[in-house]
């Protein structure tokens, strides 16, 4: 992941929503950890969107998503 966890990447990963597929339009932090255990055995897409669930993945198995969501409050 080029970005790491800087502030500007959890910034926009706090405001990302999924473009597409079940989860279309909810925050990445509201779609359940199962989901991107399912993404990471099938592969994430590449690009930024990849980045992002890769993130957001090992944010949620190591259960940090309360981080996030107050990123999302502020």
């Amino acid at each position: 992941m080029n970005d790491g966890f800087n502030r500007e990447f959890l910034e926009k990963l706090a405001a990302m929503k999924m473009p597409y597929g079940k989860y279309k339009g909810r925050l990445l932090v509201d779609i359940p950890e199962p989901y991107y255990t399912w993404y990471r055995q099938k592969g994430f897409p590449e690009g930024k969107l990849g980045d992002y669930l890769k993130a957001m993945h090992e944010i949620k198995i190591n259960g940090l998503e309360g981080l996030i969501r107050k990123i999302n409050r502020l």
